[in-house]
């Protein structure tokens, strides 16, 4: 699926090759899930550990057993105690009421809609959702709709990873890997999938 994209980085950046002969093949696979899942599920991670956002979002999905997922008319209808009992602070609570607002005005498109526009459209729209910045728009466009070129540079593992496959004291000012990712071009979801697992490998 990706062996195209890893052939070109391998043969652009030495330390893209060494990295993909290390991990194999990218493993990335996309949810298929729409801009208003994502943007709720993530919204519930923010400063959370994994395992309690996903404990938030399984009594979220409690609440309407039979929505599969709570649908935006159904969020809006809810009561502030049945949101906070969730486990969603104030600050998230009016985050998704928000999304669901948006995603009812369109704002914050479907799949199919957000599927046709470019990634800098999408960034524009979904920064103006209460609780949503560019890095959360960043992982919807990786990991929901698949965007072969993106690079989240203020993304902490990202830096970390090029900070250990160069062996470097401090990790890179976001602005600064932006320019250096240029040469990953069009292949930077890649590039940067190959960076946290870097990073993930250096925890080890």
């Amino acid at each position: 699926m990706h062996t195209e994209a890893e052939a070109h980085l391998s043969k652009k950046c030495p330390v893209m090759r060494r990295l993909i002969k290390a991990h194999g093949h990218c493993q990335l696979v996309p949810h298929k899930r729409t801009p208003y899942e994502a943007l709720i599920s993530a919204v519930a991670h923010q400063q959370l550990h994994a395992n309690a956002a996903e404990a938030i979002l399984r009594r979220f999905k409690a609440l309407f057993p039979k929505a599969g997922f709570p649908k935006p008319d159904q969020v809006l209808d809810a009561s502030d105690e049945m949101l906070r009992g969730c486990g969603f602070s104030t600050g998230k609570m009016l985050a998704i009421r928000d999304i669901a607002e948006k995603t009812k005005s369109g704002q914050i498109p479907g799949r199919a809609a957000a599927l046709k526009l470019d990634d800098e459209e999408l960034i524009e729209r979904l920064v103006a959702v209460r609780g949503v910045g560019r890095w959360t728009v960043e992982m919807l466009l990786i990991f929901t709709l698949g965007r072969p070129d993106v690079f989240p540079s203020d993304d902490y593992g990202v830096r970390n990873g090029w900070r250990v496959a160069k062996k470097l004291e401090e990790m890179p000012k976001p602005k600064e890997f932006r320019e250096l990712a240029e040469r990953w071009r069009p292949h930077r979801t890649l590039a940067a999938w190959y960076l946290w697992r870097a990073a993930d490998a250096a925890k080890g």
